[in-house]
């Protein structure tokens, strides 16, 4: 399946909004934050196709041990990347790591845009769904 040429990520921004858990209650999808909001999406994804997405703080501090492990360039982009890759997958993130790293698997078939939303990093990711 070709993945959808989607006016759905390049017009990104205008999907996402940024609240507390119950204002985000009716997104299609959130991420939650660690000081309890939220990022919501508010757009349905192309029939056929599951959306996900996954939110930090750009100015957080990397946890050493993730720094020791991935570096720090571009961290928040690539973690969030993955996050929602795993989402998609539904597999845990330590369970991605070992052979998948932040890196995006060569046979992923759905589509993603990182961009910044304020303070945030935010990953939308689409993908085939699975039936």
């Amino acid at each position: 399946m070709v993945p959808p040429r989607s006016e759905l990520l390049s017009n990104a921004e205008s999907y996402l909004r940024v609240g507390s858990v119950e204002e985000m209650a009716d997104a299609v999808t959130r991420s939650h934050l660690p000081d309890f909001r939220c990022v919501g999406w508010y757009a349905a994804p192309p029939p056929g196709w599951t959306v996900v997405i996954d939110a930090e703080y750009a100015d957080q501090v990397v946890p050493a041990p993730l720094a020791r492990r991935f570096g720090v360039e571009r961290f928040w982009e690539r973690w969030t990347r993955a996050e929602c890759l795993c989402k998609l997958a539904d597999v845990p993130m330590l369970a991605w790591w070992p052979e998948h790293g932040l890196d995006v698997p060569g046979d992923f078939t759905g589509r993603w845009r990182t961009l910044e939303l304020g303070p945030l990093i935010v990953s939308v990711a689409l993908a085939p769904s699975v039936p």
